[in-house]
């Protein structure tokens, strides 16, 4: 392989060759009958070449030195070029290796225990209320491991070790009620990169199955939410989705570089207000969105992208840094061999401020708490959102009140980091639950933030 990389890349500016193997298995209960049951097994590779702004890129699900072979012959489409070699300025930096543990989530129990566990979700939900009519709950595992090879002329002479075995897991439960006619649901989630055995502990779904229940009997009360522009406080976790999509993906190198995004040509400009510290961590121990190395081999880490207000740097892969006479940042990822890279977030997290949520709340005449959020749409190039709110709450005369349904906060991304008036003082990590979407590719993400509050967000209700 290596002599073929040697031959294919020779004079390019940059280049890999990127081999996965992952097993994964997704078991569902829908309303107490198991009607998900599946195990895949898959392995592949994914070759390519860059050379100036112009890359080419082959794939294969058969791991076999005729088929590498084959998907390099598409490379002379670049190599026929002449003077456009810009060598990469990008370094194989140390891979970290303490994130998560290498161990596959399946080595303990067998597929019967993992069945029996969601019917005993099942059971425990019922068995909370008469109110609930359906319990459905999903367990997820994933068992991943890639390597990043390039040519021995691009390692200085060597061969980085550029492997990371990474495991997977997700428990989502979602309740369904119904009073007077009327149906609601509830959802709770939890994941992360550890053993299974630690997430389907009795005590960790029993919990999860209550949050859920809890979620739905708020929402049997709700009342039709207002609309118009208000002040909102938003809850802490989770709700860091909003900033990640209205902010983050403005901040990846390629939408940067080209021009595309409103914090284009920004850096060392206030775009938010004081206090408003925005990471990325790809360093995070366990969590969702860490990874140990990106999906280019370099080494993830953390990156103030947004420092007290000011714009100190954008999240790069190495393409995007090498146009822009910069240096990776760990931030190189795909969904698998069958895609190319590109910049992507991994943990994204506001930092803490000094504002308490009591205070948020009490400073508020007329607002909205909004807890948790649904899904949401997002213009990247203008940063303007829509996000609809799954848990949320009236905030009258500095008191919260009544829970309200149908909220939605619009906006965009720039004024809503310039809104930002107040931030709480502990940063609260997401349970571990995000997949973000980009170009058709989707991937694991973790998003945090401390409560906040933001002036002057257009709530679109239901209210006449």
């Amino acid at each position: 392989m290596d002599a073929v990389l040697q031959q294919r890349l020779k004079g390019m500016d940059d280049g890999e060759l990127f081999l996965e193997y992952r097993e994964s298995e997704t078991l569902g209960l829908d309303n107490g009958v198991l009607r998900q049951a599946g195990f895949q097994r898959s392995s592949g590779f994914g070759l390519r070449g860059v050379q100036g702004e112009q890359t080419v890129f082959a794939h294969s699900g058969t791991l076999s030195l005729e088929a590498l072979q084959r998907a390099s012959e598409g490379l002379q489409l670049l190599t026929s070029q002449e003077g456009v070699g810009q060598p990469s300025l990008q370094s194989d930096s140390p891979v970290c290796e303490a994130l998560y543990k290498a161990d596959h989530p399946l080595t303990e129990g067998v597929f019967a225990d993992r069945a029996t566990l969601l019917s005993e979700i099942d059971a425990y939900g019922r068995g909370l209320d008469p109110r609930v009519v359906q319990v459905n709950a999903t367990l997820h595992t994933q068992w991943q491991v890639v390597r990043v090879m390039r040519p021995g002329f691009l390692n200085g002479g060597r061969e980085a070790p550029m492997v990371d075995v990474r495991p997977l897991v997700r428990l989502d439960i979602t309740i369904i009620v119904e009073q007077a006619g009327r149906r609601e649901s509830g959802r709770s989630g939890q994941g992360g990169r550890y053993n299974l055995a630690r997430l389907i502990q009795t005590q960790t779904w029993q919990s999860m199955t209550r949050e859920a229940f809890r979620q739905a009997c708020v929402n049997l009360e709700a009342v039709p939410a207002p609309a118009g522009d208000m002040p909102v406080v938003l809850g802490a976790g989770w709700p860091g989705i909003l900033l990640h999509e209205a902010v983050g993906h403005g901040l990846e190198g390629d939408f940067n570089r080209k021009g595309t995004s409103v914090f284009s040509g920004k850096i060392g400009q206030r775009v938010a207000s004081p206090g408003v510290t925005i990471v990325d961590d790809g360093t995070l121990f366990e969590r969702r969105g860490s990874l140990a190395m990106d999906d280019e081999g370099t080494a993830t880490q953390r990156t103030v992208l947004i420092e007290d207000g000011i714009l100190r740097s954008y999240m790069q892969d190495r393409l995007n840094a090498r146009l822009m006479g910069q240096s990776s940042t760990g931030n190189g990822r795909r969904e698998s061999y069958a895609h190319a890279p590109m910049p992507r977030m991994t943990n994204t997290v506001m930092t803490g401020g000094n504002s308490s949520e009591e205070e948020m709340i009490r400073s508020t005449k007329k607002g909205l708490y909004a807890v948790n959020f649904g899904g949401g749409q997002v213009d990247i190039t203008s940063g303007k959102f829509v996000f609809a709110t799954s848990e949320a709450y009236l905030i009258e005369d500095g008191k919260i009140t009544t829970p309200v349904t149908g909220a939605t906060l619009i906006g965009s991304g720039s004024a809503v980091m310039r809104g930002i008036s107040m931030i709480g003082p502990e940063m609260e990590l997401d349970p571990g639950i995000g997949t973000c979407g980009k170009a058709g590719q989707g991937v694991p993400v973790g998003v945090g933030q401390p409560v906040m509050k933001v002036e002057g967000l257009t709530v679109g209700g239901l209210a006449s």
